[in-house]
């Protein structure tokens, strides 16, 4: 299958997916445990979560999905949302919360 038909399909089936470096339980990075930490907060409790260390080619791809450079990509209602400073920014503002709850019900 075509790697951003892949990333498409995940991005529009679930209503919240994080593309990250490691697992929720092990992020690889700084940037990606801050992503799940917010998310947590915001009562996401289950996210579909992509590692992308272990799909390099999904690793590419997402990066070329939207032509955002880094990891980690959050999308919502299957809409790229940004990566941690973006998420960070949102959260503070309570943007994110709305945004989380008109998909998922959560905040």
């Amino acid at each position: 299958m075509d790697v951003q038909k892949k990333i498409h399909d995940l991005v529009t089936g679930h209503p919240v997916v994080l593309f990250m470096k490691g697992t929720p339980q092990f992020p690889q990075c700084g940037f990606s445990a801050r992503a799940v930490q917010i998310l947590n907060a915001c009562g996401v409790s289950n996210p579909l979560t992509v590692d992308i260390l272990a799909d390099p080619e999904i690793r590419q791809g997402v990066k070329d999905y939207v032509n955002w450079p880094t990891i980690p990509q959050l999308y919502i209602g299957g809409e790229f949302v940004g990566g941690s400073d973006i998420m960070t920014e949102m959260y503070q503002s309570g943007e994110l919360q709305q945004q989380l709850a008109s998909v998922v019900g959560a905040g």
